[in-house]
């Protein structure tokens, strides 16, 4: 039996940090589309470590236990890797709010009931969520602590309240991190940890996506060449 990695999101930085935290465990990574899934997985077994790819939709719970249930065959759940996501520019209001708002507090339920004593977790929240205009309290607290099957029916989160998908990613990214922070006392509960960071722009497909969709004079004009100047 082994130490077990659960990876969401087979991408550039998920990868980083599974390199970093990995080596001698299981890892199983999870992506919606499978043959991204094994194409990460065969970079990652030439590199020495031990992968296993699974198809896993974050949106379903279903699909989330069964990435769960993938990696109790091999041993004690002990980390958590949630790079999971749709940017601006790859998917629609709705699905930005289904995969990664629901989905990553569904995520971090589950994996919170698994997690071994002294086991640690990451979420990939981003800077986006924190260029808006602070929401209150009220509505702080409600993303935080909403019940998960209920959060898609907060008045803050209907629709009709979202602008377009740019503020769809940056509200979900704004309750990524409310919600960690609420997780983190269930977690602590069991002597694990769980946190979130916000990257800036990390050059990536994803953010490729980005550069050249109908924000990419924003990004361009806001940061320039140095876009590019460590890639």
């Amino acid at each position: 039996m082994k130490e077990v990695v659960l990876w969401t999101g087979a991408g550039q930085i998920g990868m980083a940090i599974a390199r970093r935290i990995g080596y001698g465990k299981k890892i199983i990574v999870g992506d919606k589309n499978l043959d991204n899934a094994k194409a990460i997985t065969k970079i990652m077994t030439e590199a020495g470590f031990d992968v296993v790819p699974v198809e896993t939709d974050i949106f379903s719970r279903e699909s989330i236990l069964n990435l769960i249930g993938e990696g109790q065959r091999f041993g004690e759940v002990t980390a958590l890797i949630n790079a999971a996501g749709v940017s601006p520019s790859q998917a629609s209001i709705e699905t930005i709010l289904k995969v990664d708002l629901y989905g990553t507090a569904v995520l971090l339920e589950e994996v919170g009931h698994v997690i071994a004593s002294g086991g640690v977790g990451i979420t990939i929240s981003s800077q986006s969520g924190h260029r808006m205009p602070q929401l209150g309290n009220e509505v702080d607290e409600q993303l935080a602590t909403t019940p998960t099957e209920e959060l898609l029916s907060l008045e803050v989160l209907r629709p009709e309240n979202i602008k377009d998908t740019l503020h769809a990613y940056q509200m979900v990214k704004r309750c990524n991190v409310k919600r960690v922070m609420f997780e983190s006392i269930r977690w602590g509960e069991k002597d694990a940890r769980i946190n979130s960071i916000s990257p800036g722009i990390i050059v990536t497909p994803l953010a490729l996506d980005e550069f050249n969709g109908p924000r990419g004079d924003f990004y361009f004009r806001e940061y320039g060449h140095s876009l590019f100047s460590y890639g």
